[in-house]
């Protein structure tokens, strides 16, 4: 498959807009879609704070793009970030849009095979056709770059899949304040990580946003906080400690968080983006 060829989805948006009959409009869709998916993808989804290899203290190398590497080493898996750049031998080269639409969305690979975590499938199903195709759309853009990556290795049972086939799927109006917040904070896996995981580590969703995960790197240790507005979590905290927080990963006192946070791409966050979300955070259930 050509690397500029226009995809289903591309199509579909097109025509549906009534922008598929002259080629400068279609252009300037295609232009808007690609904005779209550089703004998510380096923003709010932060693609590559895991599928960027890291350096030593635990940063992002930008210099390699999305070629993969980073290792999750858990209790339960050994999960190895694969590369999802243009290269056709090692990364998503071959695959078709809508193969890719499938394993962003659903967590099932070409070949049929289950995607497991740390992949938040179930995060990731809430993505509006539209950001799917803009996403796609970026991610084709990107320089190919040759990097095999390990396969990921599983201690835990992977799900037969993670919910019926999707067939379309809409985003909320952006009149609905809260409903923006929640979809951006799906789209942003927050949650993915920010909540207590079981035994078999599957997400303790009556927990959400509780916190406690640990994650170890050559950061040592970090714990994720409490975004629920109990008292051990975002109570005390104004709107715009919390925006300082997730763009610069700095606590109230301007203490330095450490990774794997994505300080460096949600700095990108808009500003209505970022008073969304944080109204869903604060919408949360206390949990302490």
């Amino acid at each position: 498959m050509q690397r500029r060829s226009t995809s289903l989805f591309r199509a579909i948006l097109l025509l549906g807009l009534g922008l598929g009959l002259g080629a400068p409009a279609a252009q300037a869709r295609d232009a808007a879609l690609l904005e779209r998916g550089k703004y998510l993808m380096n923003g709010v989804v932060a693609c590559g704070n895991c599928h960027m290899a890291r350096g030593e203290q635990g940063q992002p190398l930008f210099e390699k793009g999305l070629s993969g590497g980073m290792v999750f080493d858990e209790q339960v898996f050994k999960a190895m970030a694969p590369n999802i750049t243009p290269d056709p031998e090692t990364g998503i080269g071959k695959w078709t849009d809508a193969q890719l639409a499938k394993a962003i969305r659903e967590g099932v690979r070409p070949d049929k095979s289950i995607i497991g975590p740390p992949m938040p499938i179930e995060m990731y199903r809430h993505i509006s056709d539209r950001d799917l195709a803009a996403l796609i759309a970026y991610m084709r853009e990107q320089p190919p770059i040759r990097n095999a990556v390990a396969k990921s290795t599983y201690a835990i049972p992977l799900p037969p899949n993670y919910g019926p086939a999707l067939v379309s799927v809409a985003a909320p109006s952006s009149n609905d304040k809260l409903k923006t917040g929640e979809y951006l904070v799906r789209m942003g896996h927050c949650m993915e990580c920010h909540t207590p995981r079981s035994q078999q580590g599957r997400l303790e969703m009556d927990k959400l946003g509780a916190g406690g995960q640990t994650f170890k790197g050559p950061w040592g240790e970090s714990v994720a906080r409490n975004l629920t507005s109990h008292a051990n979590g975002l109570k005390d905290w104004s709107d715009a400690q919390i925006a300082k927080a997730v763009r610069e990963g700095v606590d109230r006192q301007g203490k330095p968080y450490k990774p794997p946070m994505a300080y460096g791409f949600y700095r990108s966050i808009k500003d209505e983006d970022m008073a969304a979300m944080i109204a869903y955070l604060r919408s949360l259930t206390p949990m302490p």
